[in-house]
């Protein structure tokens, strides 16, 4: 219920009923705003044969990356995985399986399933490999691809703010695609930057109710830089 308090007094209890061949929605974008501690205790606790939802599977050593390394990971949708050379090596291998989707029907896939809809039609993808396999409909001499939603056994995101509730703010960039994940898992888990009081948060500038939010948890992070480009 969303008036009851959401807080979890560690990352196992966070994360309590992982279990192998889960699927996994994880928020971020790049290195911007990702759950990087509920990442690392996935590492910890070694769940294998999952499946990851995310923008991109994070790079060489962090984030999303560090589950690649004892190959956790068994199946990845994303838009994007340019950064990460382990990633790389392990497709080419055929140890990961990889479905690539457009970034705009990654996002509006895991909004739907969030939403209840279990699917969409898109012109994004129409006449490409996206749409191989997938039902083609035309609407006003236009055509669209079917695409399913993506709904998830476990959400990790992270916010900036949250009070008790789990009411969440997400900052600036980092929103990205936190709040979808948040709405389209099983359990969604939150971790936050801050925690105060239920009432606190003024209303008007929540982006996730309480009501999406099963497990709260007050962490430190490293936010590193993805590039960093600075004057000679």
């Amino acid at each position: 219920m969303a008036g009851f308090d959401k807080r979890v007094s560690s990352y196992e209890e966070a994360l309590e009923g992982l279990a192998d061949g889960m699927t996994i929605l994880a928020g971020g974008f790049g290195l911007c705003g990702i759950p990087e501690n509920l990442i690392a205790e996935i590492k910890r606790r070694g769940n294998r044969d999952l499946t990851v939802v995310s923008n991109n599977c994070g790079v060489d050593g962090f984030g999303l990356g560090l589950l690649l390394e004892d190959r956790q990971i068994s199946r990845m949708i994303a838009s994007y995985v340019g950064e990460n050379k382990l990633f790389e090596q392990q497709l080419l291998n055929g140890e990961l399986e990889v479905e690539l989707t457009p970034q705009g029907n990654l996002a509006e896939r895991v909004r739907a399933g969030g939403a209840g809809i279990p699917a969409f039609y898109t012109a994004t993808g129409y006449g490409t490999q996206v749409a191989e396999g997938k039902e083609v409909r035309e609407f006003d001499g236009r055509n669209y691809v079917l695409e399913q939603a993506i709904t998830g056994d476990i959400a990790i995101v992270k916010g900036w703010k949250a009070d008790t509730y789990g009411n969440v703010i997400y900052r600036h960039t980092a929103k990205n695609f936190n709040p979808l994940m948040a709405t389209a898992g099983k359990i969604t888990v939150v971790e936050v930057e801050e925690i105060v009081e239920a009432g606190e948060l003024d209303p008007a500038e929540i982006h996730t109710p309480g009501i999406y939010v099963d497990r709260l948890i007050c962490g430190t992070f490293e936010k590193r830089i993805e590039q960093r480009t600075i004057r000679a």
